[in-house]
């Protein structure tokens, strides 16, 4: 479908609610915080579990209208696990997005779209504002916790509650 509608192969695209998108080039702060992000997961739930610009499923009655491409991602299973098809949302544990440029997109449409799939843990790293959006509890109607969490403050997955991620480590500083 790529090669037919003439789009380079090196470009990451989305599929989401029917609609390609094709993702913005990565300003310097974004791909320093999801290095940043990558490398803290990696401590906490070990090297393979934890990818990067992996294709997710979302919830079955949106197949094949949507196929996610989060920044980062957290399996319960090892990799391996998942040999002929895409990580579906009781398989993940949490999903990032890291947002510079996106953030509108990344707290509505998406928001909804894994509140939707039943992903249990969603965030958000805003790197305008320097904080990260966590979103918990997932509905139909969309996720029912949604706290920003500032510079100063510290944050654990759901499923890690012993680890602690200070926000303001997630920044690039000026």
């Amino acid at each position: 479908m790529i090669e037919s509608a003439g789009l380079l192969h090196d470009q990451r695209l989305e599929l989401i609610e029917g609609e390609l998108i094709v993702q913005a080039g990565k300003k310097r702060p974004h791909t320093i915080a999801v290095s940043l992000l990558l490398k803290y997961l990696v401590r906490i739930f070990s090297p393979d579990p934890v990818q990067q610009s992996a294709p997710i499923d979302v919830h079955p009655q949106e197949n094949p209208t949507s196929e996610a491409g989060p920044d980062l991602i957290v399996l319960k299973l090892p990799q391996t696990e998942y040999r002929t098809g895409n990580p579906r949302p009781s398989d993940l544990q949490p999903v990032c997005e890291v947002s510079d440029s996106t953030l509108a997109f990344d707290l509505s449409i998406k928001a909804q779209l894994y509140a939707r799939a039943g992903i249990t843990e969603y965030w958000v790293p805003d790197i305008q504002n320097r904080h990260l959006v966590v979103h918990r509890e997932p509905g139909a109607s969309g996720y029912q916790l949604i706290h920003a969490y500032h510079a100063q403050e510290s944050i654990s997955p759901l499923a890690a509650p012993q680890t602690e991620l200070q926000v303001g480590s997630l920044f690039a500083i000026d």
